[in-house]
Protein backbone atom coordinates (compact mmCIF):
# COMPACT_ATOMS: atom_id res chain seq x y z
CA UNK A 1 0.00 0.00 0.00
CA UNK A 2 1.33 3.66 -0.96
CA UNK A 3 0.85 6.70 0.75
CA UNK A 4 -1.58 7.97 -1.96
CA UNK A 5 -3.67 4.55 -1.03
CA UNK A 6 -3.64 5.55 2.33
CA UNK A 7 -0.71 4.72 4.14
CA UNK A 8 0.76 7.21 6.24
CA UNK A 9 4.33 8.32 5.86
CA UNK A 10 6.07 10.85 7.19
CA UNK A 11 10.34 11.40 6.74
CA UNK A 12 12.26 12.26 9.88
CA UNK A 13 13.15 15.74 9.64
CA UNK A 14 16.90 16.59 10.76
CA UNK A 15 19.60 19.51 10.79
CA UNK A 16 23.07 19.08 10.78
CA UNK A 17 25.61 21.84 11.24
CA UNK A 18 29.02 22.05 9.93
CA UNK A 19 31.12 24.50 11.77
CA UNK A 20 34.97 25.00 10.80
CA UNK A 21 37.47 26.43 12.56
CA UNK A 22 41.54 26.38 11.55
CA UNK A 23 40.38 24.20 8.48
CA UNK A 24 38.60 21.63 11.38
CA UNK A 25 35.34 20.53 11.58
CA UNK A 26 33.61 20.09 14.21
CA UNK A 27 32.06 16.54 14.58
CA UNK A 28 30.74 14.37 17.91
CA UNK A 29 31.31 10.55 18.81
CA UNK A 30 28.13 8.96 19.70
CA UNK A 31 26.96 5.53 20.27
CA UNK A 32 24.43 4.29 18.22
CA UNK A 33 23.01 1.17 16.94
CA UNK A 34 25.56 -0.13 19.81
CA UNK A 35 28.16 1.43 17.80
CA UNK A 36 30.74 4.12 18.62
CA UNK A 37 30.24 6.45 15.54
CA UNK A 38 30.95 9.65 13.58
CA UNK A 39 28.45 12.71 12.87
CA UNK A 40 28.17 16.49 12.33
CA UNK A 41 26.24 17.87 15.13
CA UNK A 42 23.15 16.57 13.81
CA UNK A 43 19.86 15.74 15.25
CA UNK A 44 15.58 15.76 15.28
CA UNK A 45 13.75 19.07 14.07
CA UNK A 46 10.89 20.07 17.67
CA UNK A 47 8.24 21.36 17.61
CA UNK A 48 7.88 25.12 17.10
CA UNK A 49 11.15 25.77 16.48
CA UNK A 50 12.23 26.99 13.05
CA UNK A 51 15.22 24.86 11.20
CA UNK A 52 17.92 27.52 11.94
CA UNK A 53 17.28 27.41 15.46
CA UNK A 54 17.28 23.53 15.98
CA UNK A 55 20.69 23.80 14.00
CA UNK A 56 22.19 25.74 17.35
CA UNK A 57 20.02 23.97 19.44
CA UNK A 58 21.89 20.47 18.63
CA UNK A 59 24.98 22.26 18.27
CA UNK A 60 25.08 23.59 21.76
CA UNK A 61 23.35 20.50 23.11
CA UNK A 62 25.89 17.83 21.27
CA UNK A 63 29.40 20.02 21.52
CA UNK A 64 29.51 22.25 24.09
CA UNK A 65 29.65 24.79 21.77
CA UNK A 66 27.71 28.15 20.51
CA UNK A 67 27.56 28.88 17.03
CA UNK A 68 26.32 31.11 14.48
CA UNK A 69 24.39 29.79 11.33
CA UNK A 70 25.48 31.39 7.92
CA UNK A 71 24.31 29.62 5.27
CA UNK A 72 22.37 26.48 3.95
CA UNK A 73 24.80 24.27 2.48
CA UNK A 74 21.80 21.63 1.47
CA UNK A 75 18.93 19.93 1.93
CA UNK A 76 19.30 15.87 2.08
CA UNK A 77 17.40 12.65 1.46
CA UNK A 78 18.35 9.18 2.72
CA UNK A 79 16.34 6.20 3.52
CA UNK A 80 18.14 4.45 6.49
CA UNK A 81 19.04 0.46 5.27
CA UNK A 82 16.43 -1.81 6.51
CA UNK A 83 18.68 -3.61 9.54
CA UNK A 84 19.23 -1.66 12.85
CA UNK A 85 17.87 1.12 14.86
CA UNK A 86 16.75 3.21 12.26
CA UNK A 87 15.35 0.20 9.80
CA UNK A 88 14.17 1.81 7.30
CA UNK A 89 13.24 5.29 8.28
CA UNK A 90 13.31 8.28 5.80
CA UNK A 91 15.19 11.33 6.56
CA UNK A 92 15.16 14.54 5.24
CA UNK A 93 18.31 16.66 6.45
CA UNK A 94 18.97 20.61 6.24
CA UNK A 95 22.51 20.63 6.70
CA UNK A 96 23.98 24.55 7.55
CA UNK A 97 27.19 26.01 7.55
CA UNK A 98 28.31 27.69 11.03
CA UNK A 99 30.80 30.05 13.08
CA UNK A 100 32.13 28.70 16.15
CA UNK A 101 31.05 32.03 18.50
CA UNK A 102 32.27 30.38 21.81
CA UNK A 103 32.83 26.86 23.73
CA UNK A 104 30.64 26.58 27.04
CA UNK A 105 32.83 25.42 29.91
CA UNK A 106 31.76 22.73 31.57
CA UNK A 107 28.59 21.76 29.03
CA UNK A 108 26.72 18.36 29.81
CA UNK A 109 26.43 16.74 26.27
CA UNK A 110 23.54 14.99 25.14
CA UNK A 111 22.95 11.26 26.23
CA UNK A 112 24.96 9.26 23.61
CA UNK A 113 27.50 11.76 23.08
CA UNK A 114 31.20 10.28 24.22
CA UNK A 115 32.41 13.83 23.23
CA UNK A 116 33.14 16.75 20.71
CA UNK A 117 36.02 16.62 18.52
CA UNK A 118 37.48 18.83 15.92
CA UNK A 119 38.73 16.78 12.99
CA UNK A 120 41.00 17.86 9.40
CA UNK A 121 38.61 17.16 7.11
CA UNK A 122 41.29 14.26 5.70
CA UNK A 123 40.91 12.90 9.25
CA UNK A 124 37.02 12.76 8.81
CA UNK A 125 37.06 10.94 5.49
CA UNK A 126 40.10 8.66 6.42
CA UNK A 127 36.74 7.63 9.39
CA UNK A 128 34.14 6.67 6.50
CA UNK A 129 33.67 3.26 7.86
CA UNK A 130 32.86 4.61 11.27
CA UNK A 131 30.14 7.93 10.02
CA UNK A 132 26.55 7.26 11.50
CA UNK A 133 25.25 7.87 7.75
CA UNK A 134 26.60 8.65 4.46
CA UNK A 135 24.92 11.64 4.75
CA UNK A 136 27.96 12.64 6.98
CA UNK A 137 30.74 13.12 4.38
CA UNK A 138 28.14 14.20 1.47
CA UNK A 139 27.39 17.34 3.95
CA UNK A 140 31.14 17.95 4.48
CA UNK A 141 31.74 17.50 0.91
CA UNK A 142 29.61 19.46 -0.55
CA UNK A 143 30.51 22.62 2.34
CA UNK A 144 34.14 22.26 1.54
CA UNK A 145 33.23 22.31 -2.37
CA UNK A 146 31.30 26.03 -1.89
CA UNK A 147 27.67 24.79 -1.75
CA UNK A 148 26.47 28.19 0.50
CA UNK A 149 22.86 28.86 0.12
CA UNK A 150 21.36 32.08 1.95
CA UNK A 151 19.47 31.20 4.82
CA UNK A 152 16.07 33.26 3.48
CA UNK A 153 16.09 29.72 1.40
CA UNK A 154 14.02 28.61 4.70
CA UNK A 155 11.53 30.12 6.00
CA UNK A 156 9.62 29.67 9.13
CA UNK A 157 5.80 30.91 8.57
CA UNK A 158 3.83 32.00 11.86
Amino acid sequence: MSYREGRFWQPDVTVATLVVRDGRLLCVEERANGQLVINQPAGHLEPDESLVEAAVRETREETGWNVRVTHLVGAYQWKAPSHGESSGRHYLRFAFAAEPVDEIPDAKLDEGIVRALWLAPAELQALASRHRSPLVWRCVADHLGGSRHPLDLVRQLA
